[in-house]
């Protein structure tokens, strides 16, 4: 089947592809006759023209894009479904980009997402400089950052609050006795370990404790890299009761290498993790983790976007947070409780 094309009515109707365009469109200065002439040549040669084309050109393409590092992965993938959710509620379709951790790629994604028209961008932003995307923000009207925070542009971050949640599950694990704990955290370059090993100091502090450096060990923030930051602590000889990890995935990572070792999760060492991936329900044991509404956070993004797209938002200073939750499940060992009941059997 051939595919007739703009340039197809243009050369039969004896017009610049730009007229039938005016035509199709309806835009534009085209004469009656001619506006007949072009008409009739569509008609007869079947033309259907590109619908994202004519909305592009009405300003009513329908379009959500989304940026994450690495859609593969389960925390962007939750992202993008929360994204896509409230794309669809809204009548929006969604288009996914990777930038793979580069900032460039960022930038191209960002650029590709423009050139098709795309004006609501929810950005998942590592690596791009402030500065840069304070620029891109008054560039492109329905641009919204998650999971990152910039002062100047508030109103268009959704963002999460990794200090206090750090610090909340630090003191869950200091409330049942845990005095030497240990954190495992991701090399990556972005503020939120930085955040997270500030919240579990903090945490500690207030309790008359301190967080020794050497019991803060980095790495990838998947499965693997949790085993291998547990096996650098394991092989130090450091004294710890319990672990907060990065994410779920690198503790259950530090659930596999203690097992190796004939360490027993929770009885000999307590573990904590982020996110609160589905995966952390199907471990065994399960794992107590913290509740990263990413999925929410999405669904709110994308609807911001829309309406800063449409230049609707009433607060020019408006910040977005979003707060953890403590999800309890069975890889946290009460120690006090186990020390009453040692002394009431001394007794």
């Amino acid at each position: 089947m051939t595919v007739v094309t703009i340039k197809d009515v243009a050369k039969v109707a004896g017009v610049s592809t730009a007229t039938v365009s005016r035509v199709v469109n309806g835009q534009g200065k085209v004469g009656e006759q001619c506006r007949k002439r072009v008409q009739k040549v569509i008609e007869q040669l079947g033309y259907r023209p590109n619908g994202s084309a004519q909305a592009l050109v009405r300003r009513e393409l329908k379009m959500v894009g989304v940026i994450t590092p690495k859609l593969s992965m389960t925390f962007f993938g939750t992202l993008a479904a929360g994204a896509e959710e409230m794309a669809r509620e809204q009548g929006y379709s969604l288009i996914m980009c990777n930038s793979l951790y580069e900032t460039q790629s960022e930038l191209d994604a960002i650029d590709s997402l423009r050139r098709q028209g795309c004006q609501s961008i929810i950005l998942h932003s590592e690596y791009s400089d402030d500065a840069q995307l304070i620029a891109l923000a008054e560039e492109i009207s329905g641009l919204v950052l998650i999971n990152r925070f910039i002062p100047q542009i508030a109103q268009r971050c959704v963002w999460f609050d990794n200090l206090s949640a750090s610090q909340q599950a630090t003191r869950y694990l200091v409330e049942r006795g845990h005095t030497e704990i240990a954190v495992i955290s991701s090399i990556y370059q972005n503020g939120d370990p930085a955040d997270r090993v500030v919240g579990t100091r903090q945490a500690l502090q207030q309790h008359g404790l301190e967080l020794n450096s050497n019991k803060v060990i980095e790495s990838t923030a998947n499965i693997d890299g949790g085993k291998e930051a547990t096996e650098q602590l394991i092989a130090s000889g450091q004294h710890f009761t319990a672990i907060v990890a990065y994410n779920d995935l690198m503790a259950i990572g530090a659930m596999q290498a203690l097992h190796q070792h004939g360490i027993r999760v929770p009885h000999d060492v307590s573990i904590i993790g982020f996110d609160n991936l589905p995966i952390a329900r199907a471990c065994i044991p399960s794992l107590t983790t913290m509740n990263y509404p990413v999925e929410e956070m999405a669904r709110y993004a994308v609807e911001l976007s829309l309406i800063l797209a449409r230049k609707e938002h009433p607060h020019t200073k408006q910040t977005h947070l979003f707060i953890s939750e403590l999800i309890e499940r069975e890889t946290v060992r009460n120690l006090r409780v186990v020390q009453s009941e040692d002394k009431s059997v001394g007794e």
